[in-house]
């Protein structure tokens, strides 16, 4: 038994390892924080955020624990992105990943591609998370996500958020025809950065507000464009999250779990999670007629899920290396 359980987090450790050696030893400018300040702490950093994937892992294989870890592991990545990003406004280059300070709000991942009109790190790094594991971002990566789902940690209201979909699509067309305008007239990029502040400072309101009110991450689900990409694009990855129809009783237990508000009646009654479903799993150990799984072509459900785990988490420890602006 414990042998089977070591299987994922050995499994987590590698990938880390796979995908970050290339960035210790190709990059020139050291991505790995301890690099930059000890000449070979980056194969230290590399080791430690490796291991604490696998303790991750380890501990997220038991579905009663993934809320809980998911949760406190996703707030650390977020304070551990905002402590650099503020050092860095302090004036310590060295915790910034170019030297050149980035807004650090979702929206910009859109907008900024738009405005610009080229990539960005982070626009390559979402686009990635978005193919290897379907909504990761928005369950597992995204700083302010963390904090929304922190906010949200109250009771669960179980009806729908009222008029989500028209706000989101408001939002997402808003803030795309906005940042074309902008790029067309060539309105400068302090008065974009003010804009981009103001767009920011309104989904932390939602978040302190709305979400804590709610129990549920109003700012996600119903405000932020890059959570409307994603519910838009997740069936291009093959994960699912599905409801079997014959044992699910419409208890609505796992409708109090759910922060997205992809598990409400509406969603009950039809028997398959709504489309802001980010695959976070803290459903399942809700479900006590086990209802609730994971899918993957060709996969059992035990499978599929553990899959997922594989990736989300050996994509969220690497992340987290690398969680800098």
């Amino acid at each position: 038994m414990i042998q089977k359980r070591l299987k994922l987090p050995v499994g987590v450790f590698f990938i880390v390892l796979f995908l970050l050696v290339p960035v210790q030893l190709k990059v020139e400018n050291p991505m790995l924080l301890l690099e930059r300040f000890l000449p070979g702490g980056g194969w230290i950093e590399l080791v430690f955020i490796a291991l604490y994937g696998a303790i991750v892992a380890y501990r997220m294989q038991d579905p009663s624990r993934v809320q809980a870890w998911r949760r406190y592991t996703w707030l650390a990545f977020s304070i551990i992105f905002f402590s650099q990003l503020i050092l860095g406004l302090l004036g310590y280059d060295r915790f910034l990943m170019t030297g050149k300070l980035h807004l650090p709000i979702p929206m910009m991942i859109l907008a900024g591609p738009i405005y610009r009109g080229h990539l960005s790190v982070m626009s390559i790094l979402f686009v990635s998370t978005v193919i290897l594991s379907g909504p990761v971002w928005c369950s597992h990566l995204c700083y302010f996500g963390a904090i929304d789902s922190f906010s949200a940690a109250g009771k669960t209201r179980r009806s729908p958020i009222r008029y989500k979909w028209a706000l989101k699509s408001t939002v997402f067309l808003m803030v795309i025809t906005a940042a074309m305008l902008l790029r067309w007239m060539k309105v400068p990029t302090a008065t974009t950065t003010l804009l981009a502040v103001g767009f920011g400072v309104t989904g932390i309101g939602l978040i302190l507000l709305v979400s804590r009110k709610e129990g549920r991450m109003i700012h996600c689900t119903s405000y932020c464009p890059i959570g409307t990409i994603v519910n838009l694009t997740r069936f291009i990855n093959p994960f699912r999250l599905a409801i079997d129809q014959n044992n699910c009783t419409s208890c609505m237990a796992c409708t109090t779990k759910c922060k997205y508000d992809a598990l409400n009646p509406v969603d009950i009654a039809q028997r398959k999670p709504g489309m802001t479903c980010t695959l976070c799993g803290d459903c399942l150990s809700s479900c006590h007629a086990g209802s609730i799984h994971y899918r993957f072509p060709g996969l059992s459900a035990h499978r599929a899920r553990n899959l997922y785990l594989l990736i989300t988490i050996s994509l969220h420890a690497a992340t987290m290396a690398l969680a800098r602006i």
